[in-house]
Parts: structure tokens; sequence; C-alpha cells
């Protein structure tokens, strides 16, 4: 049985959580921080979406054309393009799983890169260590996450913080903890606080030197994201808890005075038996969420990138359950109209057997740094400091060119 993964909270994770908390109550209202004037990325957003469970690479990005692929997956192998449940076309050599097809509309339109054969700088095949090294940015633990490490060398503008950064859902993920401050916001449930709670609140604890400063932004926060949300159409509620979350991500991004760096999370992605069947719904929820990314982010989404990782790719082969174990390298995506996509980014090893790692898993021939390293200084424009404290350590690495419009 499979465990949900929920990284260790510190101090700072704690006290922003607990303003999403103090704020709203169990039913989790709106907590955003918006961006400072003159922050140096006001014009440029990039969203980052964590693939609990390690996403199957080669079930989303499928190699169809590889020689040794179909005999290799076994019943786990989709058809190729044109074929009843075959892949949709990616130029020739891959494909993407059936499912994703806004995804691949935004490939036609040059809106799309997959990724494939990348894993992190770790090869642990743990759950719990995959996910909080991925987060963290290097081949060991580390206390905050790469993306809160950068935004720290945001200016400040004013005397105040450039409050860039936003988290989506019920944990503030490693990724997004540290000394930059962030907003979180979730759903709000059914059943609400009543409305003078949040004045009687702020009242106890106003004074309180470490929670009163906490309660007051996510009082401020609680009105920005409610005034945000409010604007425009109702957001669709009956497609999902994750495209819910990109909806919400999407309106307050695209604001002028919105957050200008967002992280989201989709879970489901273990898929240890009937993984033909388990993870449809996982894959559509992908597909639609980046979609309703586009829709709402409107003319902004031209200054969009969203980068979708995993903590680790799964086992070439399939087992026993008809579904596949724990393996390292995998796929991911790159989507956004600041991307330069309508390609596959790959130095493919192949899937001859003394081709993979370890005779058991794709072998990974790029880092996942490389990626996060390029949208950093090229698309958000960090200076090299901010890439050097986010991935401490990885000097040899060297940031992928060319994954960005010119």
């Amino acid at each position: 049985m499979s465990q949900t993964h929920l990284p260790r909270i510190g101090r700072r994770g704690f006290l922003l959580g607990l303003t999403a908390l103090a704020a709203a109550g169990p039913a989790r209202l709106a907590v955003a921080n918006v961006a400072a004037p003159g922050a140096q990325i006001m014009d440029r957003r990039l969203v980052v979406i964590l693939l609990r469970g390690a996403m199957d690479g080669l079930h989303a990005v499928v190699p169809y054309a590889d020689p040794d692929y179909a005999a290799l997956r076994g019943a786990l192998a989709l058809g190729e393009p044109g074929a009843e449940g075959g892949v949709l076309d990616l130029g020739g050599t891959f494909g993407l799983h059936p499912k994703l097809t806004a995804l691949h509309g935004m490939y036609a339109r040059g809106e799309l890169l997959p990724v494939h054969a990348v894993a992190g700088p770790y090869r642990t095949r743990s759950h719990f260590d995959g996910q909080d090294l991925m987060e963290g940015g290097g081949p060991q633990r580390l206390e905050s996450g790469w993306l809160n490490r950068a935004l720290t060398h945001i200016p400040e503008s004013a005397g105040q913080p450039a409050r860039t950064g936003l988290a989506l859902g019920l944990d503030l993920p490693l990724l997004m903890r540290g000394d930059a401050p962030v907003g979180m916001w979730a759903p709000p449930r059914a059943t609400r606080p009543e409305p003078d709670l949040y004045a009687r609140m702020a009242e106890l604890l106003h004074g309180d030197p470490v929670l009163g400063p906490s309660v007051m932004e996510g009082m401020r926060g609680r009105g920005y994201a409610t005034g945000a949300l409010a604007a425009g159409a109702p957001i669709p509620t009956n497609q999902g808890g994750f495209t819910r979350l990109a909806n919400a991500a999407g309106r307050m991004l695209a604001r002028a005075d919105g957050p200008r760096v967002a992280a989201l999370e989709l879970g489901g992605w273990d898929t240890h038996a009937g993984q033909a069947q388990r993870i449809d719904p996982v894959l559509l929820q992908l597909d639609r969420g980046i979609a309703a990314l586009r829709t709402q982010l409107g003319e902004a989404w031209s200054r969009t990138a969203v980068l979708a990782i995993t903590e680790f790719g799964r086992t070439a082969r399939a087992n026993g359950n008809l579904g596949t174990d724990h393996g390292t390298g995998g796929a991911a995506f790159l989507a956004g109209g600041a991307v330069q996509g309508g390609r596959v980014l790959a130095n493919w090893p192949g899937l001859k057997r003394d081709a993979l790692f370890e005779n058991r898993d794709l072998q990974p021939t790029r880092d996942l740094r490389a990626l996060a390293k390029a949208l950093l200084r090229d698309h958000l424009r960090l200076p090299a400091s901010a890439v050097a404290a986010a991935f401490p350590g990885s000097e040899a690495v060297a940031a992928e060119i060319g994954l960005l419009r010119a």
C-alpha cells in the first residue's frame, strides 16, 4: 500500500501553514502574497507542477518508434499513431498518451516541449527521499526548496520583500519553503467560519511578534484572493481538484498585481498494479489542469513557462500485476507561450537490455537541474547568484539552452 508523502515542516513552513489555518480555519480559505511593485520578474510567470508518486515517462511520452519498445513493455505498450487507442504523434519517434489531447494541441502550436530520459542527481527509489531531493534541489537533503532559495534573490521594493510566490493546496511543499515569503491558497470548503472570527483572531494575536505578522498577512491574502477569484466567470468545480487549483492559479497569476511564481501538486502516479487503468484519470487531470492554466492566464500565457516534474521514473518492464515499479529515468514537461516547443528534447539512450540502467530502468541522460536553471536564468532572468543559491554545489551542471522563445 502506497503512502502519501508529506514533507517535513520546519519552523517557517509551520508559520506559513498556520497563516492559512488562522485566517480560514479548517476551510483553508484563500491566502496569497502578491508581487511587490517594481519586482524584476513582474512580466513573467513560472509554474512548477510536482507529479507525486513517480510518473511513468514511458507511458506518458511513448517512444513508439524504438525497435525494442513493444517487446519490452508487453501489455503496457501503446499503439502507434492512427491505431485504435494509439499515441498522439510527436514527430515520428515519440507520441503522447491519448489522454493528453490538450497538451498535444499545445505541441502543435509550439507551446509544449516534452523532455525524456531525465532525472535528478540522486539514484534513490524511495518516494520520501526522492521527493525531498527533487524539491530541495541537490543530491543531499536540504531544509529549504530550490525555488524558494531562488526567490530570495528578487530585489525588494520600497523596503518590502518582493512577495512573488504562491503555493496551492493544503500543504506547503518543500519546494517553496525557506526565507522568501510565499502565500498559500486552498479551495474553501462548504462550511466556513463566521466572518467575525477573522477580526477576533487578528485582535488576539496582533501584538504577538511571531504570529501577529503571519495572521495579518493571511488576512490580506484572503481578501486579495477572494477578489481575484470572484472576477470573471465562475471557476468550474466539476473537473477535479487539481483542475480547480490550476484555474485558481491561472486567474491569480494573470493579474497585474498577482503572484508570479506558483507551485501545484498532483498525486496518483504510483502505479504498481493495473497501470493502464489507474493512470488514465491522472493523465487527464494533468492535461485539463495545464489547459486551465492556459485559459485563465489569457494574454499572460505568452510570458509563462510551466515545468512539470516527478521524483523519478518507473521500471521499463511491467511487473506481474501489470504495473511498474520505482525506477530512474523518466519524462518532464515544459509548457507555455514562452517555451520553444513543438519538439521532443531527448538524448535518447534506447531500450536495449544493455542500455537500461541496472537492467531495469530507462537510463537518464539529462539532469532536471539543467531545466530548472534555464528557467531561473533565461525566463525569470534571475542573476547567477540566484541560480547558485537554488542549486548549491552544481557548478558542473550547465543550464539547458534553447528552451525558450527568442
